[in-house]
């Protein structure tokens, strides 16, 4: 369980943050140098250098999002022109790539976020810059919501597996819907069926929280509170559910960490969303108190389990059921160990889980709810200064990776293990890197006293 540092303060990471910024800018560099571009999107490090890994291009959008993130925390401008002139040149075939559930991931991280310095003021203004970003976000929308299923009491943006996969992660592609829907786009389907995005954005959560979260409760009496599965099967016939699965964890049964960490984050971030919208806008979907009441839950329940299943650092073990922890003893209350020989960590899942834990404390705050909103600060907090610190922030000037002991698909083999190891460790994941540089800005934000950093920010 994590051991929160209740006196921790946002302040207190300042200089970690600008020591971070620092290394970032140094990385991204090198990898501008030194990545082959031809081979792909890169994916993960194999000792030490960016490789790619062909399954899905999904990782190409926090390549060059890194790079506007960068710009945007330290406004150095060798960082803009790559930021934008690689969003120009390699971005817009993922815009209508209808192969993937990764839209909300690949299209904000780039679109969005140039958009939103556009409109924030810093980068000079221009109207059709403005609309090349805002068009390009309302074709990835509809373009997500085309991947669609119906069932019995929803439905939801299927998988890259096909109509009957609901995956966990997807969630956080939600957002690339509501931002469409914000811009005013809409999906037209056959006899010019109009399809409300917004409609379908709030369908997938609704069906994410109560297929894939597990609370305790009714079906899942048997489980846990907060427990997630990767992956959700329906029989596509009737639109019934049949059975949790997993893709990239251990079990449909036990939790793949950073499957759970996406749910944190886009429960948490969409919750935010939807809180920005007019009751009236909400009627057709439904009370905007029962919705908002449905995310929490949900958003409360994967970050208590995130707490509750993380070891005292806050950096999580690749699957809370991995077969070989048992052998680590009582590794929940001691520091994680990414050198161990029986399972790797995921720092990612830390990275991304460090963010929903600061974003449900601010939202918590500012509904009066100040004891519960320290839970989820605090320990936010507490993790983020150990990602800010070695073993996990990379100062190799060597190693391309920003954020170390990262893995990307354990079942599959597909991680460098180094000579000499049983495990992966020591190298870093696009995402994980990605959402480093999004963590840092949202907490530098703060410090800075700047507007509250949103992935709607672009477009509200």
């Amino acid at each position: 369980m994590i051991k929160t540092d209740n006196n921790l303060k946002v302040d207190d990471l300042k200089d970690l943050i600008n020591d971070f910024w620092r290394i970032s800018g140094e990385k991204i560099i090198n990898i501008e140098k030194e990545y082959d571009t031809s081979k792909g999107a890169p994916v993960f490090t194999a000792n030490g250098k960016y490789t790619t890994r062909g399954w899905t291009e999904w990782t190409q959008g926090f390549q060059f999002g890194s790079i506007i993130l960068q710009f945007e925390a330290t406004g150095e401008k060798q960082f803009l022109t790559p930021g934008r002139n690689h969003t120009l040149k390699d971005m817009a075939r993922h815009l209508s790539h209808n192969g993937v559930h990764d839209h909300g991931f690949n299209n904000i991280s780039t679109y969005g976020n140039l958009l939103r310095l556009l409109k924030d003021g810093k980068i000079p203004f221009n109207e059709w810059e403005k609309h090349f970003y805002e068009l390009a976000l309302k074709i990835s929308g509809a373009v997500q919501a085309g991947r669609w299923t119906e069932i019995k009491d929803g439905g939801f943006i299927y998988s890259f597996n096909g109509p009957h996969s609901l995956f966990v992660d997807t969630i956080r592609s939600c957002r690339i819907l509501m931002l469409s829907h914000v811009l005013g786009h809409r999906l037209y389907t056959e006899n010019d069926q109009i399809i409300n995005l917004l409609e379908r954005a709030l369908k997938h959560i609704k069906a994410t929280a109560d297929y894939a979260v597990y609370y305790g409760e009714g079906r899942d009496h048997y489980d846990e509170w907060g427990r997630t599965a990767h992956e959700i099967i329906f029989n596509t016939n009737d639109g019934n559910y049949r059975c949790p699965n997993s893709q990239q964890g251990y079990s449909g049964f036990s939790t793949w960490t950073r499957g759970l960490a996406w749910a944190m984050l886009g429960f948490t971030e969409e919750l935010e969303f939807v809180e920005t919208l007019d009751k009236g806008e909400l009627t057709v979907f439904g009370d905007k108190e029962e919705i908002e009441a449905f995310m929490l839950k949900a958003a409360k329940a994967t970050c208590d389990f995130f707490i509750a299943n993380s070891p005292t650092d806050g950096i999580a073990y690749w699957d809370t059921g991995a077969p070989m922890l048992y052998k680590m003893g009582d590794y929940l209350n001691k520091p994680a160990d990414p050198f161990n020989d029986y399972e790797p960590v995921d720092s990612s899942s830390s990275v991304i889980g460090a963010q929903a834990l600061l974003r449900l404390g601010h939202y918590l705050q500012s509904k009066g709810q100040e004891n519960e909103a320290k839970k989820y600060r605090q320990a936010g907090l507490t993790v983020m200064k150990t990602l800010l610190n070695e073993p996990y922030l990379s100062k190799d000037p060597e190693h391309h990776g920003l954020i170390l002991h990262s893995i990307y698909h354990r079942p599959n083999g597909w991680d460098y293990i180094p000579e000499g190891s049983k495990i992966p460790y020591g190298e870093s994941t696009m995402w994980g890197d990605y959402h480093a540089r999004e963590l840092a800005l949202y907490v530098q934000k703060i410090l800075d006293n700047e507007s509250y950093y949103t992935f709607y920010n672009c477009v509200l």
